[in-house]
């Protein structure tokens, strides 16, 4: 059992049921619509809010009790939510897909990052946008959560020149409070990131 899939079989949500605060604030900002997916969802907490905000949502994730739980939280909430049981070192990105998409802490080693990050590029339909947060890699002398591998943070490179043809809406590297659930509490060192993929030259 991978150790994701053990850390979600408990009925509590780990991270708590409610969205991310800068994906909430974002997506309210934007009040973007069709198609969305979120990686790396966990439990579900920001699917099910994209999904309340009237979007089509698909979330990723590799751990089949997270899904499950993702399959609950939407039906307590009275929205539909696709989950798909999806390996990213797997995952097959196809082109210009999504009008939106989602990584809150989606932290993996460096080679699959940036494959991950590149896939997403791939993936979102001119004039879709990518949204993040995820933890920096000044993060670890924190003591709220994330990763204790550097390996496994983000550095904010990774971000500007992966889209550098992108039209950057923000960016931001620096410390927030977070208190999601038991396991992300207190002041953090993040790195957020909204990019618009440029639309198609006539």
């Amino acid at each position: 059992m991978n150790p994701w899939n053990k850390r979600f079989q408990d009925d509590s949500y780990v991270y708590g049921t409610e969205p991310n605060v800068f994906l909430a604030e974002t997506q309210k900002r934007l009040q973007l619509t069709g198609n969305a997916l979120a990686i790396a969802e966990g439990e579900g907490r920001n699917a099910v809010f994209l999904a309340e905000q009237g979007m089509n949502v698909t979330a990723w994730d590799y751990a089949e009790s997270g899904l499950t739980k993702t399959k609950r939280l939407a039906e307590a909430r009275g929205v539909s939510v696709h989950t798909e049981l999806v390996d990213l070192n797997e995952a097959h990105w196809k082109k210009d897909v999504w009008d939106e998409l989602v990584c809150i802490f989606g932290h993996f080693p460096k080679e699959l990052r940036m494959k991950t990050l590149m896939g997403i590029k791939e993936a979102v339909k001119p004039g879709g946008y990518f949204i993040s947060e995820v933890y920096s890699n000044c993060q670890i002398p924190y003591q709220s959560g994330g990763p204790k591998e550097i390996g496994f943070l983000y550095t904010p490179e990774e971000f500007l020149q992966t889209f550098s043809d992108w039209r950057i809406v923000h960016f931001f590297m620096g410390e927030v409070v977070r208190n999601e659930g038991e396991l992300h509490k207190g002041l953090s060192h993040v790195i957020q990131f909204v990019g618009q993929k440029p639309l198609k030259n006539k």
